[in-house]
């Protein structure tokens, strides 16, 4: 008679339980259709922005997370961050069509597991949410070879801080309110930044650093 604490022979693996967050609803629902195909991964929530994919990360506790980069409330690594914060045995993978070298640092930093272009194939992309569900980690060749050689970033996280908050307000005092700063502190953390990068303005500096993938 087999112990009552040995799995049975033959049974099945439970499947990969699948959250994909992405702001483009043609994106997400070509995503769920083609992911909920594939005989081990389950799809279980769909959203279409950062927040929401971290409330229901929590709520239903799936084991892998496929986050767009670029979505409202919360972008994905930001989503990523949090949820690895508050649930670290859900793992994370981004998606994005901008594959920006200084992002990929920055998923890293966040504890991601996975990091592809868009462009990826969905038979490719269940292979590596499958190899991210057994722990293991895939970031794409090419956007890891381009980050190898990309510049890095000399800005403080203050200074980033400033140019990310300019991307969506131009008013310095805008920017003051959104950090809980004075209007001088961030006067004096635009000009630091500018300089650094050689820009003549802080919109300047701002799309410079978002380009780079630094915010």
């Amino acid at each position: 008679m087999q112990h009552p604490s040995q799995p049975e022979v033959g049974r099945e693996r439970e499947p990969i339980r699948l959250l994909i967050a992405d702001d483009e609803q043609l994106i997400r629902s070509a995503l769920e259709a083609l992911l909920d195909l594939e005989p081990d991964i389950e799809v279980v929530a769909g959203t279409d922005n950062g927040a929401t994919a971290v409330e229901l990360a929590l709520a239903l506790a799936p084991d892998v997370c496929l986050l767009d980069l670029e979505m409202p409330r919360a972008d994905g690594i930001e989503a990523a961050e949090r949820i690895a914060a508050a649930q670290p045995q859900t793992r994370s993978i981004i998606v994005t069509r901008h594959a920006r070298p200084g992002v990929l640092r920055r998923a890293l930093a966040a504890h991601v597991s996975g990091f592809v272009p868009k462009s990826t194939p969905a038979g490719e992309l269940a292979r590596v949410i499958r190899d991210v569900a057994a722990g293991k980690r895939y970031v794409d060749p090419e956007i890891a070879a381009a980050a190898l050689t990309a510049e890095r970033c000399p800005l403080t996280e203050r200074e980033l801080d400033v140019l990310r908050a300019t991307r969506v307000t131009s008013s310095v005092q805008g920017i003051a309110d959104q950090l809980f700063l004075s209007s001088g502190t961030v006067r004096n953390y635009l000009s630091a930044a500018m300089t650094k990068l050689g820009r003549q303005n802080r919109q300047d500096a701002a799309e410079y650093a978002w380009q780079q993938g630094w915010i």
